[in-house]
């Protein structure tokens, strides 16, 4: 069975009812005659399963099981055969899958024992994955059933029990996710599904009639408000605004698109939206507007992004600049993307909008600098229109930080410095022609200066100054101090410079902040335990503990694989460095498991390259077997030799 029937199955699995081919072609993106074509070899499939496909004439296909425990052994095959092509589960979110699998598919009761052996783990942990397992299932009104001697059964609806199958059995991607939801409301709401199908193309159409630009989630989050709209409507509660923003909401284009849209709805739910839910549909469509311009002069971009947006811009980008030093301050095109971002988003701040993020995880994992930046944006906005930036906006924001700090580096060419000289320019060019002919295209010297102009120097454009006299102020840049005359070991300090690169996260842990093994049951525990220990070493900041919790409650830095990454929401430390923990057990971390916490303290104004060192955690995270080392680790040794083997 290849992957697209395979995809298939898992949507007529997901109904309880006829489906459309032109709904499931849409689904999988591909034409309603592959859709049919896949069905005949499915339907040949399934008959030798307990299970086939009804046809039924303009209302589409249906799932009928005929044999339950037949279908089911089929599954369960299905199941094994994937099961033999991967490893057995080791981390935690893995075991609660593979035993979320099992139970959904046994045929009849399992024993713990036997799940014991079949994963290779002890009692104890199959206990503690158990209770997650049981959580998961209480969301489809499903509960693990024991019997005694004879082990657990998962218990249910039968419905409720093929559609968790249809979440879980089966990979979901975020393309093909729609059923889920449309299921849901089906059921909170007692809505028809072709109902909902005919509320869903409404809107296409009207989108595409107006040339509204939406993006997918968009478009679901609309679909979605609508639905839920009706289901309250009904229940008899209202959204109310003030008059003001609903005299400002009917002057826009999408309004009339919201009433042309609420029309038909009404015509298919056969009820009436009031004048405030006609609004704050608009809202929708006025927060997620885009302006796919490109190439935008300074003027154009002062025709398209109001005062406030253009002002908020650049707050952001110069803070970002100030706490980070990531020099993307003078990129144009994030100061446009940016910008364009934030004139749409203004409108979802001000209605108290927030919409879902389905590349949260990913953005969180891969660009953990930019989503940092983006945490300094949400700051920023929080501050200047009071309002409450979650994670899912701070993710978008991070995606067009995230974007220049890549064009950055493609840009990168040879290192660029400025010569300093306190004798004379005479000798600043005498050092300027050594160098030349000693790196020539290694390196790039903006140019030549006194000591006392030290202050126009263009600070942004370079990265390192040579100078043959001490400098005692802090400076943008790294400072190498030669004689006017450079010697060979002169010349091998600069050389070291231009080929340095840390390559090892290493470099950024002390055996005297590595803490292995410990008992902590809590957060709280562990973070006072790492503080108090760095505390005890050199200072801090005395509010350093509160500057933790307070970037946690803007995003929690739970990572998944057991690890947490926590710090303060600005860098205060007065040198980089890890402060690491290890627990002997897991503990719940905004609702995620943590065994491993990996404190990031961060040089205040300080130069080093962070996305090193946050490549080398992120190696970690992406390895499950690594993270269970180091969690075994005993000692300070083994468990830098786990680290230094990963970069080997």
């Amino acid at each position: 069975m290849n992957a697209r029937v395979f995809s298939i199955l898992r949507e007529l699995m997901a109904f309880d009812q006829a489906i459309t081919s032109e709904y499931i072609a849409q689904t999988l993106d591909v034409t309603s005659r592959t859709i049919r074509d896949d069905i005949k070899i499915l339907d040949y499939t399934l008959q030798k399963h307990g299970a086939k496909i009804n046809s039924i004439r303009g209302t589409g296909y249906q799932l009928m099981i005929n044999d339950d425990k037949k279908f089911r052994h089929f599954l369960n095959q299905l199941l094994k055969r994937e099961l033999n092509e991967q490893a057995l589960p080791n981390s935690p979110d893995e075991r609660i899958t593979y035993l979320v699998k099992r139970f959904l598919l046994a045929e009849n009761y399992l024993k713990l024992d036997d799940l014991c052996d079949e994963m290779h783990i002890s009692k104890s942990t199959i206990q503690n994955d158990l209770r997650s397992v049981k959580d998961l299932f209480s969301n489809y009104d499903l509960s693990l059933q024991q019997k005694p001697n004879y082990g657990l059964k998962l218990s249910g609806n039968e419905v409720k029990m093929r559609f968790a199958m249809s979440e879980h059995i089966f990979d979901r991607s975020e393309l093909v996710s729609k059923t889920v939801w449309k299921k849901q409301l089906a059921q909170i709401t007692n809505i028809e599904m072709h109902s909902l199908e005919d509320v869903w193309s409404v809107i296409i159409k009207e989108i595409k009639d107006n040339q509204i630009s939406l993006s997918d989630i968009a478009i679901h989050n609309l679909f979605i408000h609508i639905i839920i709209a009706y289901k309250r409507i009904k229940d008899g509660h209202y959204v109310s605004l003030i008059n003001q923003d609903l005299k400002e909401i009917k002057k826009q284009k999408e309004y009339q698109v919201a009433l042309t849209i609420v029309a038909a709805t009404e015509r298919i739910l056969t009820v009436a939206f009031p004048i405030e839910e006609i609004a704050y549909i608009s809202i929708h469509l006025l927060g997620t507007k885009m302006v796919q311009q490109t190439n935008l002069s300074n003027s154009d971009l002062e025709n398209i992004l109001e005062k406030q947006t253009q002002v908020l811009t650049t707050k952001i980008i110069d803070l970002i600049e100030a706490k980070m030093k990531l020099d993307i301050q003078n990129d144009k095109e994030l100061i446009i993307g940016l910008g364009l971002h934030l004139k749409p988003a203004i409108n979802r701040y001000k209605y108290g909008m927030n919409i879902r993020n389905p590349m949260l995880t990913d953005i969180k994992l891969n660009y953990p600098l930019a989503f940092e930046a983006a945490v300094i944006a949400g700051m920023v906005l929080e501050n200047e229109i009071n309002v409450s930036i979650d994670e899912n906006e701070i993710g978008y924001i991070a995606l067009h930080i995230g974007a220049a700090i890549e064009r950055k580096k493609l840009k990168t060419g040879p290192k660029s410095c400025y010569i300093v000289c306190a004798s004379g320019l005479g000798s600043a060019h005498l050092i300027k022609y050594k160098l030349k002919s000693v790196f020539g295209s290694q390196m790039n010297i903006a140019g030549i200066t006194e000591y006392y102009k030290l202050n126009q120097i263009p600070f942004n454009e370079i990265d390192f100054i040579v100078s043959s006299v001490p400098i005692s102020e802090k400076l943008k840049v790294p400072v190498i101090v030669v004689n006017t005359i450079l010697s060979k070991k002169d010349l091998n300090k600069i050389e070291t410079h231009l080929n340095r690169k840390t390559n090892s996260m290493i470099d950024f842990i002390k055996e005297d902040f590595v803490f292995l093994n410990k008992e902590f049951a809590t957060k709280e525990a562990t973070l006072s335990f790492l503080v108090d220990q760095i505390q005890e070493k050199m200072s801090l900041p005395d509010n350093y503990l509160d500057l933790i919790y307070e970037r946690e409650e803007v995003a929690p830095t739970a990572y998944g694989n057991l690890i947490a990454i926590p710090h303060p929401i600005t860098a205060q430390a007065k040198e980089t460095f890890l402060s690491i923990c290890t627990l002997q057990k897991p503990i719940n971390w905004a609702g995620k498991r943590v065994q491993f916490i990996c404190l990031l303290n961060v040089e205040k104004d300080g130069h080093q390259d962070l996305e090193i060192m946050y490549k080398g955690l992120i190696r970690i995270v992406e390895d499950p077997n690594i993270v269970q080392q180091l969690i075994q680790t005993k000692n300070y040794r083994d468990f830098v030799k786990i680290l230094l083997a990963l970069e080997a």
